[in-house]
């Protein structure tokens, strides 16, 4: 177990910033009360989402120097010229994928000989992920497509969710909402497609299922969500099976069409494996039957099971436009061979306050326990991808990936 008794929470320092935090002030002030031999302080911010003053209301120390903490907490990745060396980090580290742009990263964590903890493996012993934003992703994700649609067809209009100071705000924008007979379409079953249909929910729009989805021609908004046996089979015609798709996912071909066909908002907040088949390919996009118009693509996989995302937005410019025929980026709204996208790579930091405090809640029952009064069931050692500069066992095949990068 890991000797903590000194923890510093770091201010966000990935560009464009983040405003999200681990702890509330509300949520730090009850640390100090079930931890009362834990020293916590909180790096100054002026970005984060609650201000300084409101850790010092609370109690807790406000400084820049972080230098005498043994644990370093933070959500996003850290900006490398302020790591500090021989620390232990917990954050979102976006690495163990073999993700390029953070390459040098992590080639900065093993010569700093930190020890790298990261969200995203912090899981039960089935494999189940202990704690996410995913769902808040989806809450936003869902909004956002909402609010592109409302532009798109000059129907209506959102206000940005950045903008509004919270959920309930956000949410009171969809009150009376009144978009034409507009088909709603959201695939995957896990927590992000969750957080969408909570959104899509306060519509009021008429849920329906898979089938009455594709065989209805009914005059109003409706709304459908799908899982992997609705848009997947299996190539040697067997039952679908959720368990074997997972683990044989080339094993499988989309079936897919019907449903773009009926769609005209498309929300994909599924999980895809590389290997697995995309929604539909590029060339079916200049089909005359392709009726989808818009997409918010939550899961943001580039170039992946939705073909047309091409990059990430952030969260000041949120749109871009796809030309269907010409398979290339152009403008946004006006153009009807355009297909409206939404890819913003890191929706929950569009309502930090409330994100923040719902992940602070599993952090504080599910993870710090773990991290301060021993870890039985292993799930912060599965979660340790870097420790003192060496990668562990679990992630040594990101060694070739750190060394083909040994120019960076």
């Amino acid at each position: 177990m890991m000797h903590i008794r000194r923890i510093g929470l770091i201010r966000e320092t990935k560009t464009p910033p983040d405003r999200r935090v681990a702890l509330t002030p509300d949520q730090a002030l009850v640390f100090k009360e079930q931890f009362p031999d834990i020293d916590l302080v909180v790096q100054s911010s002026n970005i984060r989402c609650f201000p300084d003053q409101a850790y010092r209301d609370a109690g807790v120390e406000v400084r820049e120097d972080l230098s005498d903490r043994d644990l370093l907490i933070g959500i996003k990745e850290v900006n490398v010229q302020e790591l500090l060396p021989e620390k232990h980090y917990l954050f979102f580290a976006h690495v163990a994928k073999k993700q390029v742009y953070n390459r040098f990263l992590l080639k900065e964590i093993m010569r700093k000989k930190i020890t790298l903890m990261d969200y995203e493996y912090l899981t039960d012993e089935e494999g189940n992920r202990l704690i996410a934003f995913g769902r808040w992703a989806g809450i936003v994700g869902a909004y956002n497509g909402l609010r592109a649609w409302g532009l798109r067809t000059g129907g209506f209009q959102l206000k940005p969710a950045h903008e509004c100071h919270d959920r309930e705000e956000m949410n009171t924008q969809l009150k009376g909402l009144n978009p034409g007979a507009i088909r709603i379409l959201v695939t995957g079953g896990g927590r992000v497609a969750g957080g969408a249909m909570e959104t899509l929910s306060l519509t009021g729009f008429n849920i329906v299922t898979p089938e009455e989805y594709l065989f209805s021609d009914a005059d109003e908004p409706l709304i459908c969500r799908i899982d992997p046996w609705d848009y997947a089979a299996r190539k040697d015609g067997r039952p679908f099976e959720l368990h074997h798709f997972f683990t044989h996912p080339k094993e499988y071909y989309s079936t897919f069409q019907p449903f773009y066909t009926k769609t005209d908002l498309l929300i994909a907040g599924h999980y895809w494996d590389p290997d697995s088949p995309r929604l539909w390919e590029l060339s079916e996009m200049s089909r005359a039957d392709f009726r989808i118009r818009a997409i918010a693509d939550i899961s943001c996989d580039i170039r992946g099971s939705v073909p047309c995302t091409i990059k990430a937005t952030k969260i000041a410019e949120p749109f871009y436009g796809f030309d269907r025929f010409r398979q290339t980026e152009t403008a946004p709204f006006g153009l009807p061979e355009a297909i409206t996208m939404m890819t913003i790579d890191n929706l929950p930091g569009e309502l930090p306050r409330d994100a923040s405090g719902a992940f602070g809640e599993i952090f504080m029952k599910e993870i710090l326990p773990r991290l301060l009064q021993g870890d039985q069931n292993e799930v912060i050692n599965r979660a340790t991808i870097v420790r003192n500069g060496r990668l562990t066992g679990r992630f040594s095949y990101l060694e070739e990936f750190v060394q083909e990068g040994a120019d960076d």
